[in-house]
């Protein structure tokens, strides 16, 4: 029953800080003025830049050098199906995620991608930890602990443009919540399936990365530089720097 509550507790704690980065939607007065609408934007921005950079990108290539082919292949590649796949995806699914009502769907989905693997690799933790790897629990919960500490301004980077684009508070909170329901699911399949997904990892992490970097780039940075207000990009800046100390300090 121990080992039962801790896997619980290491696959349950990232998605539930995610769910606590989207509630500072209800903190937020005013989100329709548009520098107000400037800064969120730039700060989203720059979080999904920092966690494609060190939550995604670093991880995969420090996994990549124990595989057979080039550090650098799996990251580059990755990041670049994961860019033109988002693309053809936009193309596809039309209004879903194209400009209009559904015009902040390529965030959420990219934070959505950008979580799978993050669950992935706390369920490899929680593998070990099953397994009776020496150190294995407390480091599963260290690693939960990080990435759900990460996860926070995640979960507003996607609950805070939503309500800035008109959407009522309740749905951008719903929307948020939701980008880090693949967590937990993420976590059992890496359970489930162990030696598999560790092999992966590096591709799944770069994928999601590419996403990330084509929203942020695609969406994200020209709405919160328009009208070369400096406000829009020291927000960039901002909120790259915060998810990046972030990552380090954890």
């Amino acid at each position: 029953m121990e080992q039962i509550f801790l896997t619980a507790a290491v696959l349950l704690l990232p998605m539930l800080c995610t769910t606590a980065g989207a509630a500072g939607v209800f903190l937020l007065r005013k989100t329709g003025e548009p520098a107000t609408r400037r800064m969120l934007c730039g700060m989203a921005a720059g979080i999904m830049l920092a966690a494609s950079v060190w939550s995604l990108l670093l991880p995969a290539i420090d996994r990549a050098e124990q595989g057979p082919l080039p550090a650098w292949v799996p990251p580059a590649v990755g990041l670049l199906l994961g860019a033109v796949g988002l693309l053809r995806l936009e193309t596809l699914a039309g209004r879903l995620l194209n400009a209009g009502p559904g015009r902040c769907g390529r965030m959420v989905l990219a934070v959505t991608l950008h979580n799978l693997p993050e669950g992935m690799v706390v369920g490899l933790a929680a593998a070990l930890a099953l397994r009776g790897e020496p150190d294995a629990i407390s480091g599963a919960l260290a690693l939960a602990l990080g990435i759900g500490l990460q996860n926070i301004p995640e979960g507003a980077a996607v609950s805070l443009p939503l309500a800035q684009e008109g959407r009522s508070k309740r749905r951008a909170f719903a929307a948020g919540a939701a980008s880090g329901l693949v967590e937990p699911l993420g976590g059992l399949l890496a359970l489930a399936l162990a030696g598999w997904v560790s092999a992966a990892l590096p591709w799944l992490m770069s994928l999601a990365a590419g996403c990330m970097v084509c929203v942020t780039a695609q969406e994200m940075i020209p709405e919160a530089v328009e009208a070369d207000e400096p406000a829009g990009v020291i927000s960039v800046v901002a909120g790259f720097a915060l998810m990046m100390a972030l990552d380090v300090a954890l």
